[in-house]
């Protein structure tokens, strides 16, 4: 009697109640099927590897979701090469005025950054030296030690080095 559950398919060999063993088809079936071809083995495979209902349902929902999209996006690029083709005579023909409209606009929208950026600059700098703690101020206390620690241990160790250095530059240059 043959020992062969749909769970054993990638076993190397199968096993007969008497311990003999039988290797699996050469087209990898192992299935329940007594056929050797490649047909039934396919079909053995596609089974075992079937999703489940909950994987179903999200793959259909995945298609449902990415057709849509690209078909909006066909929809989208058609009207904007539609426009385009619509309103290229239009556009040639005002092209004088959209040169300093563009001009204008950007010189305002980068004034208005500049602005706010250093409102918000000010701001921050404000509440920080009257001791309200605003957003970042503790990287800020933490950076602020960390660069007076290290200035004093260079200090500590020129004071203890210095000699040293001083003396080989007076060597160096005896007549100066």
């Amino acid at each position: 009697m043959l020992n062969i559950s749909p769970f054993t398919v990638g076993v190397a060999a199968e096993t007969f109640s008497s311990g003999d063993a039988q290797y699996p088809p050469i087209y990898g079936g192992g299935g329940p099927t007594d056929s050797n071809s490649p047909y039934a083995s396919l079909l053995y495979l596609l089974r075992s590897h079937s999703p489940t209902s909950s994987e179903l349902f999200s793959y259909i929902g995945l298609f449902v979701s990415v057709g849509t999209l690209l078909f909006l996006l066909g929809i989208a690029v058609t009207a904007s090469a539609i426009g385009f083709i619509v309103f290229f005579p239009l556009i040639i023909i005002s092209s004088p005025i959209w040169l300093p409209v563009f001009v204008v606009v950007g010189v305002f929208l980068s004034v208005a950054g500049f602005l706010v950026g250093t409102l918000a600059l000010g701001s921050w700098t404000y509440r920080y030296y009257r001791g309200m703690h605003p957003v970042g101020s503790d990287q800020m206390d933490y950076a602020r030690s960390r660069i007076y620690d290290t200035a004093s241990h260079v200090k500590d160790y020129a004071r203890e080095y210095g000699g040293y250095f001083h003396g080989r530059a007076k060597d160096a240059a005896p007549g100066a």
